[in-house]
């Protein structure tokens, strides 16, 4: 069979074949192996909390330039995890197969996971499959929805808006809109070299807790891109943060993009991307340790943080190069195309 079909979905014959042909295959574990109604994992030593999170990718083209579906959902869930401070360890996975599927496609997309989740350090401990009608009327769609289990070490201090003060730095990891242009060029059917940034970011999440980091909030960019999230956090903490415009990372070849659909690369999304508030005088080091970091090589501090002055209120500023002020708000409306 080289097609999703109904009886798939059924519970018999078939669906032990597709999950020993696919998903056996590829995310093979001593958990998975237990093959129950629910998975028995280890915690892990020095740590007496967890962090869950949850989340679902419906993004098209399932593949596109620098990822695909199966890293996409790996990557975002992950990312979750780590910015709670939070080591991710466990995963779950269910997959929403529209008949039409070709097989093909669908072990791509588990492959992917699988290297993912190995580069990230997690193992997918439980998954379930779905098949449903084909609604679309097309190829046959795929959809995946994640669950993640993660450790906090004792000793891990907490991430809040509210911890944020004046002459904080903002760190953000590197170039902004790669996974957002990557994915709208491609259902537009435009022909350039942009690569989704989706990646996976313990390492520089470690690096900054290993070199004592006084980390105040972390948040990974993703829908809503930067603005969005650094609004967010003015609200929350009563501060102002200042957004340097000159100092804001975009590739050239984003930028050009941006300028010939008018998008605003502070709105828009990023799959392999965080944004860092600390301690201003740790502003230096943090940046060190973030470009020697796998995927945070363009790293920039970016911006800082200022208490509000009289008879104003917490609110995100960007500072023009000659020195003016614009007042930045969140994201309205969709934020198209559907990045995850």
């Amino acid at each position: 069979m080289e097609h999703i079909i109904m009886a798939h979905g059924s519970g018999g014959e078939a669906t032990g074949e597709l999950i020993s042909n696919v998903f056996a295959k590829h995310f093979q574990n001593e958990y998975l192996a237990q093959m129950e109604d629910s998975t028995v994992v280890p915690v892990m030593q020095g740590s007496s909390r967890i962090a869950m999170t949850t989340d679902s990718f419906v993004v098209t083209p399932y593949i596109y330039p620098g990822g695909d579906i199966g890293r996409l959902a790996v990557c975002g869930t992950v990312n979750d995890l780590l910015m709670s401070g939070a080591v991710p360890k466990y995963l779950t996975c269910g997959f929403i197969l529209e008949e039409g599927l070709p097989l093909d496609r669908l072990e791509e997309a588990a492959a992917s996971m699988a290297a993912t989740a190995k580069e990230a350090g997690v193992v997918i401990a439980a998954g379930d499959t779905k098949v449903i009608e084909n609604r679309s009327g097309q190829g046959g769609g795929l959809m995946i929805n994640t669950a993640g289990v993660g450790f906090i070490p004792d000793d891990q201090a907490a991430y809040s808006p509210s911890l944020i003060e004046p002459g904080d730095a903002v760190i953000v990891s590197g170039d902004l809109g790669d996974h957002h242009a990557a994915i709208l060029a491609s259902r537009m059917g435009i022909e350039n070299t942009i690569v989704s940034d989706n990646a996976p970011l313990g390492e520089m999440v470690r690096a900054l807790k290993d070199g004592g980091i006084r980390v105040h909030e972390m948040r990974d960019v993703t829908r809503g891109g930067l603005a969005t999230v650094l609004h967010e956090f003015s609200q929350a903490c009563g501060m102002q943060i200042v957004l340097r415009e000159e100092d804001i990372p975009v590739s050239e070849k984003v930028r050009s993009f941006c300028g010939i659909l008018g998008l605003d690369p502070l709105y828009m999304g990023n799959e392999g991307k965080l944004v860092a508030i600390v301690k201003g005088e740790d502003a230096d080091e943090a940046l060190r340790l973030i470009r020697s970091s796998r995927y945070g090589e363009n790293a920039v501090a970016a911006g800082y943080v200022r208490k509000a002055p009289e008879n104003e209120s917490g609110m995100l500023l960007l500072e023009t190069p000659i020195g003016g002020m614009r007042v930045l708000g969140p994201l309205f409306g969709e934020g198209l195309p559907r990045i995850c």
